[in-house]
């Protein structure tokens, strides 16, 4: 069962929500649409730091978690201002201690993606599972981190078996030029040799 934390809930008809995560739901969210939103079967990782950081201890926050529910306050980094009017969301997003939380269910569209491509697909929040790693480009992922996604992956895949090896991508395969994460440092051979 999800466990409910402190954040606001909205009503949703039918929502997917995984096992063993908390919830901290997100306004930041739509109904899928559009001529490629009937099959979910693209799964994007990303990452995220807020600030960004620079070295372990600056993981130490719940900034991405105010981030994705529009409670950040702008005036508590510099770095806060230039995002301050962005709404963005993932369905998932996993702490460097491997805990997981889920802001959007699965059969809703969250709005990680952005301008994005997928085998001549546009708009993949459409047609997609947005993951975000707590890290960076550079920083090593965690062990935890590895062992969560690796858990909530073949969830994913369970509630969506479209989502194969090839459909796993990074938010750099799908926006090239734009973005970059889950960057160097993230390990693709050993997270798709563990699904």
């Amino acid at each position: 069962m999800p466990n409910q934390n402190n954040c606001s809930r909205q009503e949703t008809e039918n929502p997917i929500w995984l096992e063993d995560v908390d919830i901290c739901e997100s306004s930041h969210f739509d109904d899928r649409e559009g001529p490629n939103s009937h099959t979910v079967d693209l799964l994007v990782i990303h990452n995220i730091s807020l600030p960004p950081a620079t070295s372990e201890t600056d993981f130490d926050n719940d900034n991405v978690e105010k981030f994705f529910t529009g409670k950040l306050e702008a005036d508590q980094h510099p770095y806060f201002l230039s995002i301050a009017e962005l709404r963005v969301s993932a369905h998932l997003y996993i702490k460097r201690t491997g805990q997981v939380v889920q802001f959007v269910p699965l059969n809703k569209r969250a709005w990680h993606a952005g301008v994005s491509e997928f085998n001549g697909r546009n708009r993949c929040n459409d047609f997609s599972i947005g993951i975000e790693l707590q890290g960076t480009d550079e920083l090593p992922y965690t062990d935890h981190q590895y062992e969560a996604l690796r858990r909530v992956s073949k969830q994913i895949q369970t509630v969506y078996p479209e989502i194969t090896l090839a459909n796993i991508v990074g938010h750099c395969d799908i926006a090239p030029g734009r973005k970059t994460d889950p960057g160097v440092s993230f390990d693709w051979q050993r997270y798709k040799n563990q699904l």
